[in-house]
Protein backbone atom coordinates (compact mmCIF):
# COMPACT_ATOMS: atom_id res chain seq x y z
CA UNK A 1 0.00 0.00 0.00
CA UNK A 2 2.97 2.52 0.83
CA UNK A 3 4.51 1.69 -2.65
CA UNK A 4 1.39 2.47 -4.52
CA UNK A 5 1.34 5.80 -2.22
CA UNK A 6 4.68 6.55 -3.15
CA UNK A 7 4.07 5.76 -7.04
CA UNK A 8 1.04 8.37 -7.14
CA UNK A 9 2.84 11.02 -5.05
CA UNK A 10 6.34 10.16 -7.61
CA UNK A 11 3.94 10.51 -10.66
CA UNK A 12 2.61 14.13 -8.98
CA UNK A 13 5.47 15.17 -8.74
CA UNK A 14 6.70 14.17 -12.26
CA UNK A 15 3.76 15.51 -13.61
CA UNK A 16 4.31 19.09 -11.92
CA UNK A 17 7.75 19.23 -13.05
CA UNK A 18 6.51 18.80 -16.72
CA UNK A 19 4.39 21.95 -15.77
CA UNK A 20 6.70 23.67 -14.29
CA UNK A 21 9.01 23.29 -17.43
CA UNK A 22 6.48 23.85 -19.77
CA UNK A 23 5.01 27.18 -18.30
CA UNK A 24 8.94 28.52 -17.57
CA UNK A 25 10.07 27.38 -21.64
CA UNK A 26 6.75 29.46 -22.86
CA UNK A 27 8.73 32.04 -25.05
CA UNK A 28 5.82 34.82 -24.36
CA UNK A 29 6.07 34.30 -20.59
CA UNK A 30 7.66 37.31 -19.95
CA UNK A 31 4.35 39.21 -21.68
CA UNK A 32 1.63 40.63 -19.67
CA UNK A 33 -1.76 38.43 -19.66
CA UNK A 34 -5.33 39.47 -19.00
CA UNK A 35 -6.05 36.99 -17.00
CA UNK A 36 -4.69 33.27 -16.16
CA UNK A 37 -1.87 32.54 -17.86
CA UNK A 38 -0.27 29.17 -16.55
CA UNK A 39 -1.07 26.09 -18.54
CA UNK A 40 -4.37 24.85 -18.44
CA UNK A 41 -5.97 27.78 -16.45
CA UNK A 42 -5.28 29.81 -19.62
CA UNK A 43 -8.11 27.98 -20.88
CA UNK A 44 -10.09 30.31 -18.52
CA UNK A 45 -8.69 32.97 -19.61
CA UNK A 46 -9.84 32.11 -23.39
CA UNK A 47 -13.35 31.35 -22.31
CA UNK A 48 -12.97 34.89 -21.02
CA UNK A 49 -11.83 35.85 -24.41
CA UNK A 50 -14.68 34.09 -25.88
CA UNK A 51 -17.26 35.76 -24.21
CA UNK A 52 -15.93 39.25 -23.04
CA UNK A 53 -13.16 40.36 -25.75
CA UNK A 54 -14.29 43.91 -25.42
CA UNK A 55 -13.28 44.05 -21.56
CA UNK A 56 -10.43 42.03 -21.68
CA UNK A 57 -8.96 44.54 -24.82
CA UNK A 58 -10.11 47.49 -22.89
CA UNK A 59 -8.06 46.15 -19.89
CA UNK A 60 -4.93 45.80 -21.53
CA UNK A 61 -4.64 48.37 -23.86
CA UNK A 62 -5.38 50.57 -20.57
CA UNK A 63 -2.79 49.00 -18.46
CA UNK A 64 0.30 48.14 -20.85
CA UNK A 65 2.09 48.83 -24.06
CA UNK A 66 2.41 45.29 -25.31
CA UNK A 67 -0.06 42.39 -23.68
CA UNK A 68 -1.34 38.75 -24.76
CA UNK A 69 -5.12 37.13 -24.59
CA UNK A 70 -5.28 33.47 -24.64
CA UNK A 71 -7.74 31.56 -27.31
CA UNK A 72 -8.20 27.94 -27.17
CA UNK A 73 -5.11 27.24 -29.33
CA UNK A 74 -3.10 29.68 -29.43
CA UNK A 75 -1.93 33.05 -27.53
CA UNK A 76 -2.54 36.79 -29.58
CA UNK A 77 -0.27 39.52 -28.95
CA UNK A 78 -1.86 43.03 -28.90
CA UNK A 79 -0.11 46.03 -29.06
CA UNK A 80 -1.73 49.18 -27.76
CA UNK A 81 -1.73 53.18 -28.94
CA UNK A 82 -1.33 54.33 -32.10
CA UNK A 83 2.65 54.55 -32.55
CA UNK A 84 2.98 50.89 -31.79
CA UNK A 85 0.25 50.53 -34.28
CA UNK A 86 2.22 52.55 -36.97
CA UNK A 87 5.64 50.42 -35.31
CA UNK A 88 3.05 47.00 -36.71
CA UNK A 89 2.87 48.27 -39.71
CA UNK A 90 6.15 49.04 -40.76
CA UNK A 91 7.54 45.74 -39.79
CA UNK A 92 8.68 44.20 -43.25
CA UNK A 93 6.87 41.43 -44.96
CA UNK A 94 10.37 39.31 -44.67
CA UNK A 95 9.50 39.23 -40.62
CA UNK A 96 5.65 38.96 -40.70
CA UNK A 97 3.30 37.61 -42.84
CA UNK A 98 -0.90 39.18 -43.06
CA UNK A 99 -1.76 36.63 -45.43
CA UNK A 100 -0.41 33.62 -42.67
CA UNK A 101 -2.48 35.73 -39.97
CA UNK A 102 -5.66 36.16 -41.60
CA UNK A 103 -5.28 32.25 -42.77
CA UNK A 104 -4.77 31.43 -39.24
CA UNK A 105 -7.97 33.55 -37.71
CA UNK A 106 -10.40 32.67 -40.25
CA UNK A 107 -9.49 28.83 -41.39
CA UNK A 108 -9.92 29.87 -45.11
CA UNK A 109 -9.35 26.70 -46.70
CA UNK A 110 -12.24 25.50 -44.64
CA UNK A 111 -14.49 28.40 -44.38
CA UNK A 112 -13.87 30.25 -47.64
CA UNK A 113 -12.37 28.53 -50.20
CA UNK A 114 -9.19 25.74 -50.45
CA UNK A 115 -6.80 27.76 -53.09
CA UNK A 116 -7.43 31.14 -52.67
CA UNK A 117 -5.20 31.54 -50.18
CA UNK A 118 -2.41 29.78 -52.28
CA UNK A 119 -3.60 32.45 -55.40
CA UNK A 120 -4.96 35.49 -54.03
CA UNK A 121 -5.49 36.87 -57.69
CA UNK A 122 -8.42 38.86 -56.57
CA UNK A 123 -5.57 41.01 -54.86
CA UNK A 124 -4.19 42.88 -58.16
CA UNK A 125 -7.32 42.91 -59.49
CA UNK A 126 -9.19 44.70 -56.90
CA UNK A 127 -6.14 47.60 -56.49
CA UNK A 128 -5.77 47.78 -60.28
CA UNK A 129 -8.66 47.38 -62.59
CA UNK A 130 -11.62 48.05 -60.26
CA UNK A 131 -10.35 51.00 -58.17
CA UNK A 132 -8.98 52.44 -61.33
CA UNK A 133 -12.26 52.36 -62.72
CA UNK A 134 -14.71 53.09 -59.87
CA UNK A 135 -15.51 56.32 -61.59
CA UNK A 136 -16.34 54.03 -64.98
CA UNK A 137 -18.61 51.43 -63.16
CA UNK A 138 -20.60 54.05 -60.83
CA UNK A 139 -23.80 54.27 -63.15
CA UNK A 140 -24.04 50.30 -62.94
CA UNK A 141 -24.23 51.00 -59.35
CA UNK A 142 -26.28 53.56 -59.12
CA UNK A 143 -28.77 51.85 -61.43
CA UNK A 144 -28.89 49.27 -59.59
CA UNK A 145 -29.13 50.18 -56.53
CA UNK A 146 -32.59 52.73 -57.62
CA UNK A 147 -34.04 48.89 -58.59
CA UNK A 148 -32.73 47.05 -55.58
CA UNK A 149 -34.64 49.19 -52.44
CA UNK A 150 -37.88 49.36 -53.77
CA UNK A 151 -37.72 45.61 -54.55
CA UNK A 152 -35.61 44.64 -51.08
CA UNK A 153 -37.86 46.93 -48.92
CA UNK A 154 -41.46 47.05 -50.50
CA UNK A 155 -43.11 50.37 -48.85
CA UNK A 156 -46.75 50.43 -47.28
CA UNK A 157 -48.76 51.91 -49.53
CA UNK A 158 -49.93 54.53 -47.35
CA UNK A 159 -46.70 57.00 -47.92
CA UNK A 160 -46.94 57.58 -43.81
CA UNK A 161 -47.05 54.31 -42.72
CA UNK A 162 -44.05 52.86 -41.21
CA UNK A 163 -42.29 49.33 -42.25
CA UNK A 164 -40.28 47.15 -39.89
CA UNK A 165 -37.03 45.53 -41.46
CA UNK A 166 -34.38 43.53 -40.15
CA UNK A 167 -31.46 45.91 -41.16
CA UNK A 168 -28.17 43.80 -41.35
CA UNK A 169 -30.38 41.03 -43.50
CA UNK A 170 -31.94 43.81 -45.55
CA UNK A 171 -28.55 45.88 -45.88
CA UNK A 172 -26.62 42.08 -46.79
CA UNK A 173 -29.49 41.83 -49.43
CA UNK A 174 -29.00 44.97 -51.38
CA UNK A 175 -25.22 44.91 -50.85
CA UNK A 176 -25.21 41.52 -52.78
CA UNK A 177 -27.32 43.31 -55.58
CA UNK A 178 -25.14 46.00 -56.26
CA UNK A 179 -22.01 44.45 -55.73
CA UNK A 180 -22.76 41.48 -58.20
CA UNK A 181 -23.65 44.30 -60.92
CA UNK A 182 -20.29 45.44 -60.81
CA UNK A 183 -19.04 41.17 -60.05
CA UNK A 184 -20.94 39.12 -63.02
CA UNK A 185 -22.92 41.76 -64.92
CA UNK A 186 -26.58 41.49 -65.65
CA UNK A 187 -28.77 39.38 -65.17
CA UNK A 188 -27.04 36.95 -62.59
CA UNK A 189 -26.55 40.31 -60.25
CA UNK A 190 -30.30 39.23 -59.83
CA UNK A 191 -30.95 35.71 -59.60
CA UNK A 192 -32.96 35.07 -56.43
CA UNK A 193 -30.72 31.98 -56.12
CA UNK A 194 -27.33 33.00 -57.28
CA UNK A 195 -28.20 35.79 -54.04
CA UNK A 196 -29.22 33.42 -52.21
CA UNK A 197 -25.93 31.41 -52.20
CA UNK A 198 -24.18 34.35 -51.52
CA UNK A 199 -25.72 35.97 -48.91
CA UNK A 200 -25.97 32.25 -47.53
CA UNK A 201 -22.03 31.59 -48.18
CA UNK A 202 -20.94 35.06 -46.73
CA UNK A 203 -23.04 34.29 -43.30
CA UNK A 204 -21.47 30.84 -43.13
CA UNK A 205 -17.73 31.83 -43.08
CA UNK A 206 -18.45 33.61 -39.98
CA UNK A 207 -20.47 30.57 -38.60
CA UNK A 208 -17.88 28.22 -39.68
CA UNK A 209 -14.66 29.97 -38.56
CA UNK A 210 -16.75 30.20 -35.20
CA UNK A 211 -16.74 26.98 -34.80
CA UNK A 212 -13.14 25.95 -36.04
CA UNK A 213 -12.06 28.84 -33.50
CA UNK A 214 -13.38 26.40 -30.50
CA UNK A 215 -11.99 23.46 -31.97
CA UNK A 216 -8.60 21.88 -30.90
CA UNK A 217 -5.52 22.48 -33.38
CA UNK A 218 -4.87 18.96 -33.74
CA UNK A 219 -8.59 18.45 -34.45
CA UNK A 220 -9.21 21.79 -36.91
CA UNK A 221 -8.05 19.97 -39.76
CA UNK A 222 -10.85 17.00 -39.56
CA UNK A 223 -13.70 19.35 -38.40
CA UNK A 224 -12.97 21.68 -41.21
CA UNK A 225 -13.54 18.95 -44.10
CA UNK A 226 -16.82 17.87 -42.38
CA UNK A 227 -18.17 21.83 -42.58
CA UNK A 228 -20.45 21.78 -45.45
CA UNK A 229 -20.78 25.27 -46.53
CA UNK A 230 -18.22 26.21 -48.58
CA UNK A 231 -18.11 23.47 -50.67
CA UNK A 232 -21.69 23.67 -51.17
CA UNK A 233 -21.16 27.55 -52.16
CA UNK A 234 -18.70 26.69 -54.62
CA UNK A 235 -20.98 23.77 -56.22
CA UNK A 236 -23.93 26.13 -56.63
CA UNK A 237 -22.38 28.90 -57.84
CA UNK A 238 -19.98 26.70 -60.44
CA UNK A 239 -23.38 26.33 -61.93
CA UNK A 240 -24.13 29.91 -62.41
CA UNK A 241 -20.85 31.02 -63.34
CA UNK A 242 -18.75 28.50 -65.17
CA UNK A 243 -20.79 29.13 -68.20
CA UNK A 244 -20.02 32.72 -68.07
CA UNK A 245 -16.41 31.89 -67.38
CA UNK A 246 -16.07 29.96 -70.65
CA UNK A 247 -18.65 32.15 -72.82
CA UNK A 248 -15.63 34.66 -71.81
CA UNK A 249 -12.86 32.95 -72.37
CA UNK A 250 -14.32 31.92 -75.93
CA UNK A 251 -15.18 35.67 -76.51
CA UNK A 252 -11.34 36.62 -75.55
CA UNK A 253 -10.20 34.17 -78.17
CA UNK A 254 -12.17 35.71 -80.59
CA UNK A 255 -11.63 39.45 -80.15
CA UNK A 256 -8.02 39.09 -79.12
CA UNK A 257 -6.37 42.31 -77.53
CA UNK A 258 -9.64 44.70 -78.24
CA UNK A 259 -10.87 45.49 -74.71
CA UNK A 260 -13.73 47.40 -76.37
CA UNK A 261 -15.38 44.52 -77.28
CA UNK A 262 -14.82 42.98 -73.84
CA UNK A 263 -17.28 42.90 -70.99
CA UNK A 264 -16.51 45.39 -68.48
CA UNK A 265 -16.31 44.33 -65.16
CA UNK A 266 -14.49 42.14 -62.57
CA UNK A 267 -15.40 38.49 -63.69
CA UNK A 268 -13.18 39.49 -67.15
CA UNK A 269 -10.53 40.86 -64.86
CA UNK A 270 -10.63 38.07 -63.02
CA UNK A 271 -10.22 35.66 -65.69
CA UNK A 272 -7.50 37.63 -67.52
CA UNK A 273 -5.76 37.68 -64.01
CA UNK A 274 -6.03 34.33 -63.81
CA UNK A 275 -4.72 33.35 -67.42
CA UNK A 276 -1.97 35.75 -66.91
CA UNK A 277 -0.81 33.34 -64.03
CA UNK A 278 -1.91 30.28 -65.47
CA UNK A 279 -4.36 29.01 -62.81
CA UNK A 280 -7.34 27.03 -64.33
CA UNK A 281 -10.48 29.03 -64.62
CA UNK A 282 -12.41 27.60 -61.89
CA UNK A 283 -10.24 29.15 -59.79
CA UNK A 284 -12.19 32.47 -60.59
CA UNK A 285 -15.67 30.86 -58.90
CA UNK A 286 -13.90 30.65 -55.53
CA UNK A 287 -12.69 34.37 -55.99
CA UNK A 288 -15.75 35.65 -56.80
CA UNK A 289 -17.14 33.81 -53.92
CA UNK A 290 -14.56 35.10 -51.73
CA UNK A 291 -15.12 38.73 -52.74
CA UNK A 292 -18.05 38.57 -52.03
CA UNK A 293 -17.68 37.32 -48.83
CA UNK A 294 -15.81 40.04 -48.17
CA UNK A 295 -18.64 42.85 -49.55
CA UNK A 296 -21.33 41.31 -48.20
CA UNK A 297 -19.83 41.16 -44.47
CA UNK A 298 -17.78 43.66 -43.87
CA UNK A 299 -20.27 46.57 -46.27
CA UNK A 300 -23.88 44.91 -44.76
CA UNK A 301 -22.52 45.16 -41.26
CA UNK A 302 -20.72 48.75 -42.09
CA UNK A 303 -24.12 50.20 -43.11
CA UNK A 304 -25.70 49.10 -40.50
CA UNK A 305 -23.93 50.68 -37.91
CA UNK A 306 -24.38 53.52 -39.49
CA UNK A 307 -27.95 53.04 -39.82
CA UNK A 308 -28.51 52.28 -36.28
CA UNK A 309 -27.01 55.56 -35.32
CA UNK A 310 -29.09 57.53 -37.67
CA UNK A 311 -31.84 55.97 -36.32
CA UNK A 312 -31.06 56.40 -32.99
CA UNK A 313 -30.20 60.47 -33.62
CA UNK A 314 -32.49 61.20 -35.94
CA UNK A 315 -31.67 64.96 -35.45
CA UNK A 316 -28.77 64.49 -37.90
CA UNK A 317 -30.68 63.30 -40.50
CA UNK A 318 -31.95 67.00 -41.84
CA UNK A 319 -27.96 68.31 -42.33
CA UNK A 320 -27.50 64.96 -44.21
CA UNK A 321 -30.29 66.01 -46.39
CA UNK A 322 -29.62 69.15 -47.17
CA UNK A 323 -25.66 68.21 -48.29
CA UNK A 324 -27.00 65.39 -50.21
CA UNK A 325 -29.64 66.86 -52.05
CA UNK A 326 -26.91 70.31 -52.77
CA UNK A 327 -24.49 67.95 -54.24
CA UNK A 328 -26.76 66.00 -56.20
CA UNK A 329 -28.17 68.59 -57.71
CA UNK A 330 -24.65 70.60 -58.93
CA UNK A 331 -22.88 67.04 -60.00
CA UNK A 332 -25.84 64.78 -60.59
CA UNK A 333 -25.49 61.11 -59.05
CA UNK A 334 -21.64 60.42 -60.24
CA UNK A 335 -18.65 59.28 -57.78
CA UNK A 336 -17.36 63.07 -57.93
CA UNK A 337 -20.59 63.65 -56.26
CA UNK A 338 -20.21 60.94 -53.60
CA UNK A 339 -16.53 62.26 -53.07
CA UNK A 340 -17.86 65.85 -52.41
CA UNK A 341 -20.29 64.62 -49.23
CA UNK A 342 -17.71 65.50 -46.56
CA UNK A 343 -20.75 65.06 -43.96
CA UNK A 344 -22.13 61.87 -44.66
CA UNK A 345 -18.35 60.72 -45.19
CA UNK A 346 -17.52 61.72 -41.62
CA UNK A 347 -20.76 59.94 -40.38
CA UNK A 348 -20.30 56.90 -41.93
CA UNK A 349 -16.48 57.12 -40.62
CA UNK A 350 -17.83 57.83 -36.77
CA UNK A 351 -19.66 54.99 -37.03
CA UNK A 352 -17.56 52.67 -38.18
CA UNK A 353 -14.67 54.35 -35.09
CA UNK A 354 -16.79 53.03 -32.96
CA UNK A 355 -18.40 49.96 -34.33
CA UNK A 356 -15.82 48.05 -37.31
CA UNK A 357 -16.13 44.51 -37.73
CA UNK A 358 -13.23 43.67 -35.30
CA UNK A 359 -11.53 44.74 -31.96
CA UNK A 360 -8.40 44.08 -33.18
CA UNK A 361 -6.50 45.23 -37.05
CA UNK A 362 -3.15 45.31 -38.44
CA UNK A 363 -3.02 41.67 -38.24
CA UNK A 364 0.34 40.03 -38.94
CA UNK A 365 2.02 36.05 -38.07
CA UNK A 366 5.71 36.57 -37.13
CA UNK A 367 8.16 34.32 -39.68
CA UNK A 368 10.94 35.61 -38.43
CA UNK A 369 11.77 36.17 -34.84
CA UNK A 370 11.25 40.16 -33.97
CA UNK A 371 12.01 42.53 -31.23
CA UNK A 372 9.83 45.65 -30.62
CA UNK A 373 11.20 48.68 -29.61
CA UNK A 374 9.89 48.26 -26.59
CA UNK A 375 12.30 45.27 -26.30
CA UNK A 376 9.55 42.86 -26.31
CA UNK A 377 10.81 39.76 -27.84
CA UNK A 378 8.04 37.88 -30.57
CA UNK A 379 9.54 34.31 -31.54
CA UNK A 380 8.49 32.81 -34.91
CA UNK A 381 4.52 31.89 -35.35
CA UNK A 382 3.77 34.32 -32.87
CA UNK A 383 0.21 36.13 -33.80
CA UNK A 384 0.38 40.09 -33.45
CA UNK A 385 -2.50 43.04 -33.56
CA UNK A 386 -3.20 46.03 -32.98
CA UNK A 387 -6.12 47.00 -30.39
CA UNK A 388 -8.56 49.15 -33.01
CA UNK A 389 -11.17 49.18 -30.23
CA UNK A 390 -8.59 50.62 -27.85
CA UNK A 391 -6.99 53.39 -30.22
CA UNK A 392 -10.50 53.84 -31.46
CA UNK A 393 -11.91 54.99 -27.80
CA UNK A 394 -8.51 56.52 -26.52
CA UNK A 395 -8.78 60.31 -25.27
CA UNK A 396 -5.30 61.06 -26.35
CA UNK A 397 -6.60 60.73 -30.32
CA UNK A 398 -10.28 61.65 -29.86
CA UNK A 399 -11.99 64.47 -28.12
CA UNK A 400 -14.64 63.06 -26.49
CA UNK A 401 -13.82 59.26 -27.50
CA UNK A 402 -16.52 57.18 -26.50
CA UNK A 403 -19.72 59.71 -27.88
CA UNK A 404 -21.01 59.09 -31.43
CA UNK A 405 -19.96 62.68 -32.91
CA UNK A 406 -21.00 62.45 -36.48
CA UNK A 407 -19.63 65.73 -38.36
CA UNK A 408 -16.43 64.90 -35.96
CA UNK A 409 -14.19 64.45 -39.37
CA UNK A 410 -15.92 66.86 -41.82
CA UNK A 411 -15.04 69.39 -39.27
CA UNK A 412 -11.41 68.10 -39.18
CA UNK A 413 -11.46 68.26 -42.92
CA UNK A 414 -13.02 71.68 -42.67
CA UNK A 415 -9.67 72.55 -40.35
CA UNK A 416 -7.39 71.62 -43.25
CA UNK A 417 -7.24 67.87 -42.64
CA UNK A 418 -9.17 67.16 -45.76
CA UNK A 419 -7.03 64.43 -47.29
CA UNK A 420 -6.42 62.12 -44.03
CA UNK A 421 -10.08 62.34 -43.28
CA UNK A 422 -12.14 60.90 -45.44
CA UNK A 423 -13.63 58.07 -44.47
CA UNK A 424 -11.97 55.34 -46.71
CA UNK A 425 -7.61 56.23 -45.53
CA UNK A 426 -6.55 54.97 -42.39
CA UNK A 427 -3.71 56.27 -40.09
CA UNK A 428 -2.36 54.82 -37.02
CA UNK A 429 -5.52 56.63 -35.11
CA UNK A 430 -7.99 54.62 -37.47
CA UNK A 431 -7.39 51.52 -38.14
CA UNK A 432 -10.80 49.59 -39.31
CA UNK A 433 -9.06 48.98 -42.60
CA UNK A 434 -6.01 48.01 -41.43
CA UNK A 435 -3.03 50.49 -41.79
CA UNK A 436 -0.65 50.60 -44.34
CA UNK A 437 -0.08 48.58 -47.58
CA UNK A 438 -1.95 45.64 -46.33
CA UNK A 439 -4.75 47.64 -45.78
CA UNK A 440 -8.15 46.38 -46.82
CA UNK A 441 -7.50 46.35 -51.03
CA UNK A 442 -11.23 46.99 -51.45
CA UNK A 443 -12.41 49.59 -49.76
CA UNK A 444 -12.47 52.21 -52.12
CA UNK A 445 -15.21 50.45 -53.77
CA UNK A 446 -17.00 49.40 -50.61
CA UNK A 447 -16.74 52.80 -49.60
CA UNK A 448 -18.14 54.38 -52.60
CA UNK A 449 -20.88 51.86 -52.44
CA UNK A 450 -21.63 52.32 -48.94
CA UNK A 451 -22.05 56.23 -49.43
CA UNK A 452 -24.31 55.88 -52.39
CA UNK A 453 -27.06 53.51 -50.42
CA UNK A 454 -26.53 55.65 -47.52
CA UNK A 455 -27.27 58.70 -49.64
CA UNK A 456 -30.33 56.82 -51.32
CA UNK A 457 -31.46 56.32 -48.09
CA UNK A 458 -31.31 59.97 -46.75
CA UNK A 459 -32.98 61.59 -49.77
CA UNK A 460 -35.59 58.61 -50.00
CA UNK A 461 -36.85 57.17 -46.40
CA UNK A 462 -37.36 58.27 -42.89
CA UNK A 463 -35.77 55.97 -40.49
CA UNK A 464 -36.48 55.82 -36.82
CA UNK A 465 -36.22 52.71 -34.00
CA UNK A 466 -38.63 51.24 -32.52
CA UNK A 467 -40.58 52.62 -29.68
CA UNK A 468 -39.04 52.31 -26.32
CA UNK A 469 -36.08 51.01 -28.03
CA UNK A 470 -32.28 52.41 -27.77
CA UNK A 471 -29.26 52.24 -30.42
CA UNK A 472 -28.49 48.20 -30.27
CA UNK A 473 -25.45 47.08 -28.45
CA UNK A 474 -22.75 45.17 -30.89
CA UNK A 475 -22.31 41.59 -30.36
CA UNK A 476 -19.18 40.50 -29.99
CA UNK A 477 -17.86 36.71 -30.16
CA UNK A 478 -13.90 36.37 -29.37
CA UNK A 479 -12.87 39.84 -30.80
CA UNK A 480 -15.15 39.98 -33.79
CA UNK A 481 -17.92 42.74 -34.03
CA UNK A 482 -21.01 42.19 -35.52
CA UNK A 483 -24.24 44.63 -35.36
CA UNK A 484 -26.85 42.72 -33.42
CA UNK A 485 -30.07 41.41 -35.14
CA UNK A 486 -32.01 44.32 -34.31
CA UNK A 487 -35.16 45.86 -36.75
CA UNK A 488 -35.42 49.38 -37.72
CA UNK A 489 -38.81 51.22 -38.63
CA UNK A 490 -38.49 53.12 -42.68
CA UNK A 491 -41.44 55.10 -44.27
CA UNK A 492 -41.07 56.77 -47.52
CA UNK A 493 -40.09 60.58 -46.57
CA UNK A 494 -42.45 62.87 -45.90
CA UNK A 495 -40.85 66.07 -45.90
CA UNK A 496 -38.38 67.98 -48.15
CA UNK A 497 -35.53 70.34 -47.76
CA UNK A 498 -36.44 73.79 -47.28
Amino acid sequence: MEDRVQYVYALLGLLASFYFIYWKADPLRHIPAIGPSAPILSYLGAYKYYHNAQEVLLEGYNKYKVFRVSMLDRWVVVVSGADMNEELRKVPDTHVSFVEAVDDFTYMKYTVAPDVIEHPLHIPVVRGQLTRNLGLIFPDVVDEMEVAFPEVMPMPTQDDEWAAFPVRDTMAAIVSRISNRVFVGLPLCRDPKFLDTLVEYALSVAKARDILSVVPGLLKGIAGNLLPWSKRAIRHATAYVEPMIQERLQNMQNVGDDDAKKPYDYLTWLIEETQKAKQDPSLVIQLILLSNFAAIHTSSNSITHSLFNLAAHTEYMQPLREEVEAVIQEHGWTKNAIDKMWKLDSFMRESQRLGGIAGISVMRKVVQDITLSDGTYLPRGTMIVAASLGTHTDEKYYKNAEAFEPFRFSEMRMEGDAVRKQYVNTSKEFIPFGHGKHACPGRFFAVNELKAMMAYIVLHYDVKLEEGVSRPENVWVWHDVAPADTKVLFRKRQSKVE
